[in-house]
């Protein structure tokens, strides 16, 4: 049996922020769980020349070397067969149309649906809906960012290889601002200003992930830590009960708006992750144990994404409107979404709106 040699494979535009096994599986479809792990545990899978593990997240454009494999675990994936999404999904990917062009289209999407596959959501998200959104092109389009899957909010998706990599470039190079609004327990203290904390993946359930805040200071020293930075403004608060803040992640690290806030001391309401319980929160904010009129759910979503367009140069500033259970909380406390300023960060804030 002829054994493949070393091959280099780069992660494609649109392929990355997502675990390097499953990367593997998808270009692989006949490679097991068990021989990528051993693969690692023996050096031979590297990513852009250092060692890695199944569990490694990838991005656009690095180097991963593969060692030999054998034929079978070789035989690359089969043709991608176009998805048809049932029509009640291909009529909500089309609803949440809010920007397009010929070039790109940006969706607001909706809470609780991933933007990729993982393990037990089958096809439902967006990447595989995708193909409700190809119109007259004859190729479906492409993620070239994640928002987590109970977040709502804008997120591009390029209809073409080559604007796939110049918009995946532009994340890459932090030139693209994405404005968060979110709903969070008490009033943060000051009201406005930076969050340094590193981030630090620990272990949380068997298919899940969890971040630790590692001080700034200690980053550095702490194996499998990123640095990670967060500026923040409070728009509005409620008393001293509950606050409006805006938010422009500078870096993309897993959960860091939830994890940053919840060190913060002001955790998104609805967060049962990072937020704890009505209980731990008892008389001191409503944490993830919100009452009254506001719904249980995260209460996290992508405002703004402001980018230049790769192919017109333009700048392009794209808004997404609430999702219904924010816009109800908005309601219920009596703030005002549509009087809002876009991009807070623009201007010279001393008080909020009380």
């Amino acid at each position: 049996m002829v054994m493949s040699g070393v091959r280099i494979l780069t992660v494609e535009a649109g392929e990355g922020e997502q675990r390097l096994d499953r990367w593997l599986r998808r270009r692989f479809p006949h490679l097991t769980q068990g021989a990528i792990e051993k693969m690692c545990r023996k050096g031979e899978l590297r990513v852009d020349g250092g060692r890695a593990q199944a569990s490694t997240r990838i991005g656009d454009g690095q180097k991963v070397r593969l060692p030999p494999l054998g034929e079978a675990a070789a035989m690359p994936a089969p043709a991608p067969q176009r998805a048809t999404p049932l029509a009640r999904d291909a009529q909500m990917m089309r609803d949440a149309v809010i920007w397009m062009d010929d070039h790109i289209i940006a969706i607001n999407k909706p809470a609780g649906l991933p933007s990729q596959g993982g393990s037990g959501q089958g096809e439902r998200h967006v990447d595989g809906l995708s193909a409700a959104l190809m119109f007259d092109r004859d190729e479906k389009p492409r993620l070239v960012h994640r928002l987590d899957k109970d977040t709502s909010g804008v997120l591009l998706l390029a209809r073409s290889a080559r604007v796939a990599r110049g918009l995946s470039e532009a994340l890459r190079h932090r030139n693209v601002k994405k404005i968060y609004w979110a709903a969070v327990a008490g009033v943060p203290d000051p009201k406005a200003g930076a969050i340094r904390y590193g981030l630090l993946k620990v272990p949380s359930g068997r298919h899940d992930e969890k971040m630790r805040c590692i001080h700034p200071a200690e980053v550095d020293s702490t194996p499998g830590a990123q640095r990670a930075l967060t500026h923040y403004v409070t728009m509005a608060w409620l008393a001293g009960r509950a606050s409006w803040v805006g938010l422009s992640p500078i870096t993309g690290r897993t959960h860091q708006l939830r994890a940053h806030l919840a060190e913060l001391g002001n955790p998104i309401l609805g967060d049962t992750k990072y937020g704890g319980s009505a209980q731990e929160n008892a008389g001191d904010g409503w944490g993830a144990g919100v009452g009254g009129g506001i719904a249980r759910q995260l209460h996290l979503h992508a405002r703004a994404v402001v980018f230049e367009h790769p192919v017109t140069k333009k700048v392009i500033s794209v808004v997404a409107p609430l999702p219904p259970h924010m816009r109800e909380t908005w309601e219920y406390v009596g703030w005002d979404a549509d009087y809002a300023v876009v991009d807070p960060f623009t201007l010279d804030r001393d008080e909020g709106r009380g």
